[in-house]
Formats: C-alpha cells, sequence, structure tokens
C-alpha cells in the first residue's frame, strides 16, 4: 500500500508541474485579480453558505485537505476565511501553492501531509477549525477513510462545519470511455493504471511517473466513517455538473462554468455533496 501512495504522489508532484505552467490556465492573472475565485471553490460555497453564520465563510478558521496548488486555497482565503491552512502529501504541488500565496499577498500556512492522517501533522491545532473542506477528485486517492475522518473531528472546533464536495461514487464504476459499468462500485475496491497525462488540455506525455492507484468509496462508506467520528449529517446532494471532462462525452457550459452531460445522454449524478457537523 505504500507503494501505491509513494507512486501516487510523485504523478501528483508531476501534475503540479503541468497544472502550474499552463493547465490550470493562467495563473498570473488569478494572483492579479485580487477578486478572482475559482469556479470549483463557487461550487463548493453554494453547497456550504447554509450551514454557515450569516451564509458566509468570513472570519471562519478554516482547514483546506488535498489543496494541490493551492488555486482554490487562495480562493477560500479572498473570500474572507483566516487562519487559512492548506495541507497536501505531494511536496511540489505546496512549493507552487506557497508560491502563488506569496504573489498574491494571502497569508495561508501550507502543511505536507497524507489527508488520513493531518492530526498527526497538525496536533497543535487540535479543534482550531470552523470549516474543513475537500473537493474535486479527492478521496479516491485515499485508499481508506477512517483516519481520515477521525482527522477531521478532531481538527474541527466544537459546532464546526466541514463539507466534501467530490466525484459521485458511481464515476468510479464507469469505463473512461462512455457509460458502461466496468468496475465494482464498491468500497474496497482499486484500480491501478497507467497514463502519462493530467486531465487537464494538452497534457499527454508530460507526466513522467505514469503510476495511478484510485480507490472506490461508496456513499455507505463515506457516511458511516463521518457518523462514526462523532460527526452529524446535515446534508447530502447529487449534482449533474463536474468539475472536470471525467466522461468523454461531457460539454463545457459556460453558464454553469462545468462539465455536464449532453440533452441526448442518459442523465446521471456527476458529483455528491456531503455537510456534516461537529457536536458542541
Amino acid at each position: 500500500m505504500s507503494q501505491d501512495i509513494n507512486e501516487n504522489r510523485s504523478n501528483w508532484d508531476d501534475r503540479a508541474d503541468v497544472h502550474a505552467n499552463g493547465g490550470y490556465g493562467d495563473l498570473q492573472k488569478l494572483i492579479e485579480d485580487e477578486h478572482a475565485i475559482t469556479s470549483t471553490v463557487k461550487r463548493d460555497l453554494a453547497v456550504l453558505s447554509p450551514y454557515l453564520p450569516k451564509h458566509s465563510i468570513k472570519d471562519q478558521r478554516l482547514l483546506h485537505l488535498q489543496c494541490h496548488i493551492g488555486t482554490d486555497t487562495l480562493s477560500w482565503w479572498r473570500l474572507g476565511a483566516k487562519n487559512v491552512h492548506g495541507l497536501d502529501f505531494s511536496p511540489n504541488s505546496l512549493n507552487y501553492a506557497k508560491k502563488i500565496a506569496k504573489k498574491s499577498g494571502a497569508k495561508i500556512n501550507y502543511v505536507q501531509s497524507d489527508a488520513r492522517y493531518a492530526v498527526k501533522e497538525m496536533s497543535d491545532q487540535l479543534a482550531s477549525f470552523d470549516v474543513i473542506v475537500t473537493s474535486a477528485g479527492t478521496i479516491t486517492w485515499l485508499p481508506d477513510l477512517n483516519d481520515w475522518a477521525q482527522s477531521i473531528a478532531d481538527l474541527l472546533a466544537p459546532g464546526g462545519v466541514f463539507m466534501v464536495r467530490d466525484n459521485h461514487p458511481l464515476l468510479f464504476a464507469l469505463d473512461n470511455e462512455g457509460l458502461e459499468i466496468v468496475a465494482d462500485y464498491f468500497s474496497g475496491t482499486e484500480v491501478s493504471y497507467e497514463s502519462n497525462a493530467s486531465y487537464t488540455p494538452d497534457s499527454a506525455g508530460k507526466i513522467k511517473h505514469t503510476h495511478n492507484h484510485n480507490w472506490a468509496h461508496d456513499f455507505a462508506e463515506i457516511t458511516h466513517v463521518l457518523i462514526a467520528a462523532g460527526l452529524t449529517i446535515e446534508a447530502i446532494g447529487e449534482e449533474q455538473i463536474t468539475d472536470w471532462k471525467a466522461l468523454p462525452m461531457l460539454k463545457f457550459s459556460e453558464s454553469d462554468e462545468g462539465w455536464v452531460l449532453p440533452d441526448d445522454q442518459p442523465h446521471i449524478p456527476l458529483t455528491f455533496s456531503i455537510v456534516a457537523r461537529k457536536k458542541i
């Protein structure tokens, strides 16, 4: 298992180079526009805001898990979150995240860690966060979720809120070339594959470390581990829009700033969301 994680880390170190150098668009424009917010965070906030004081992230202490190069973390800071921390297992991703934050004048603390063991690396931050978020292609890279959920519960302040918005578990079972079911849906399924590209345009051939390992997490597991960690589920959602081209037939919707199924295709959920709260 540790070899799988190490191979994923090397793969994401490579992806960071791709994403920070054109894959995520014009990062200099994002840095210079102090009001710019990523489309991912706009969708995250739409899910999260009904469960925040005054429906706002302003002055809420925030931890962003699996933050990658920090464009979304920067967006949370710009929206008014405080004591903002970003956590990721890829050192190269965090190098870019720190540079982006510095150029943007953002005060963000970055921590290198596997999200499952966040509390071990952040033991000085126990019960310190009002909000913890993770989204858009995160938990499928974690082999199991028990320690992940417990870290979230331990780091949340009493009354604090956790939100995950991610690829729908159904997508894990689908063929990447279409809507045919080719893998087991249920938790415990591992899929390993080779790819020299990332999910961004024109990235083919740019990834040197081509080994990828993903793990299925069904709804039963995701909800159970959060409840077992002492959190209360406040909302579950399923949406027909995703942050990346997860299936080849998806079309980009300018109005939604995301990817949707065309009208002539069966409509299935592409993403899910869960909001959970720590008891006071």
